[in-house]
């Protein structure tokens, strides 16, 4: 069993920057990929960036130069850097943990956060 819990969400303006934290307890933190979604009002979850066991990362396209993803393993902790943030990052953001080798879709994952909201005022 993994816990995840979020922080660092918060009210910023366009152009700002926030970093979100997710401390993970329990089991073999290095073993899981870690992965940060986020979800808007009436929108479906979608995946923001991954970060494999072996530490490389993927980022949407939509992130892409301006988030980025690390990992501490000696802390058990993912962190997503959020830069340049535009009103359309508003949402949910949730960390997720998954066990397998596929971590693209949400179903893939195993344990997840409770979340932290992430507002972008223009």
């Amino acid at each position: 069993q993994v816990q995840l819990v979020e922080s660092g969400g918060g009210l910023v303006q366009a152009g700002g920057s926030l970093r979100l934290s997710c401390a993970a307890s329990g089991r073999a933190f290095s073993t899981y990929a870690m992965g940060w979604f986020r979800q808007a009002p009436g929108k479906e979850r979608e995946r923001v960036a991954v970060i494999t066991r072996s530490g490389s990362p993927y980022y949407a396209d939509s992130v892409k130069g301006r988030f980025t993803i690390s990992r501490d393993n000696a802390k058990n902790t993912v962190y997503l850097q959020m830069n340049s943030l535009k009103p359309e990052d508003t949402a949910v953001y949730y960390c997720a943990a998954a066990g397998s080798n596929k971590y693209a879709l949400p179903r893939e994952y195993d344990y997840w956060g409770q979340g932290t909201q992430v507002t972008v005022s223009s």
